[in-house]
């Protein structure tokens, strides 16, 4: 997909970050936008920023497949297709995966796996009857390709997403589908991951365990140093026109990449990532 100006794009996760900047883009390239996010007032101020591009903004919690389905729904609704799907929104919890509860993974899959897969059961279905060119955006994270210590559930929740993006990939490329798939694994970003808890649903709050707070230390350090948010959509935009499977907005994790499969193969297991 080459064109964008006049089709439409849906983001989850745009009240800030990358979602923001990937609406903000979307808006610059000419496209139709519908934003979803939990976060009314963050939301809000991403649409304000968007404008003049037609926006239309709906509060969505991912980890519900009927607000996703309601979303779809108002999306082909008023705006008539969707051309850019993207299952950007995300969340952070740390610690030893030993000491993560119930409430830890549910929280963190119910975001990072099923708004993944809620996205793609309530939008994939409608693009492919469009029969026109699209694409699938699924934020995952270097945490997606590389396990480490203090990060055992946010790395479960991120490798299960890239595993779901490759198969919606080969899905669709086996089904003669028109539609592409990106997976985007980004290293350090300025965006607000580390202050995730502001959003987590208050029957799913538990005490914080000191692994916790030093896992939270290495985030905050970690988005502090990160490549700004726009640097991201950018090469998100890139990656749809050149129909490009797997983003690493970082190109140093590459030589990591190849290290950790050649660890593994020697039966080896990995060193530990250094995130930055």
């Amino acid at each position: 997909m080459r064109e964008f100006s006049g089709k439409v794009a849906v983001v989850t996760g745009a009240a800030s970050g990358i979602g923001r900047a990937l609406a903000l883009r979307f808006a610059h390239e000419g496209m139709h936008l519908m934003l979803a996010d939990v976060d009314p007032s963050g939301l809000a101020e991403t649409a304000a920023q968007a404008r003049p591009a037609r926006v239309l903004t709906q509060i969505t919690d991912v980890s519900d497949a009927t607000a996703v389905q309601h979303l779809a729904a108002r999306t082909f609704g008023e705006l008539g297709a969707v051309h850019v799907l993207c299952n950007n929104a995300g969340v952070f919890q740390g610690g030893h995966i030993w000491t993560r509860t119930p409430e830890d993974f549910a929280w963190l899959l119910g975001v990072n796996l099923w708004g993944v897969l809620h996205g793609i059961q309530s939008f994939v279905p409608r693009m492919i009857e469009q029969d026109t060119e699209g694409h699938i955006v699924n934020t995952v994270s270097v945490a997606g390709l590389f396990a480490g210590p203090y990060m055992g559930g946010y790395c479960v929740s991120k490798y299960a997403a890239l595993a779901a993006s490759q198969t919606l990939a080969q899905d669709l490329a086996l089904t003669g589908a028109k539609l592409k798939v990106t997976a985007v694994c980004p290293g350090g970003v300025r965006t607000r991951i580390d202050d995730s808890e502001r959003v987590r649903p208050a029957d799913l709050i538990v005490g914080r365990t000191r692994d916790d707070r030093q896992a939270q230390a290495i985030v905050e350090s970690v988005v502090e140093k990160g490549i700004d948010p726009g640097e991201v959509a950018r090469q998100v935009v890139a990656a749809i026109r050149e129909e490009r499977f797997l983003l690493l907005t970082h190109p140093e994790y590459a030589k990591g990449l190849r290290e950790q499969v050649e660890s593994l193969l020697d039966g080896g297991l990995p060193k530990p990532p250094h995130y930055e």
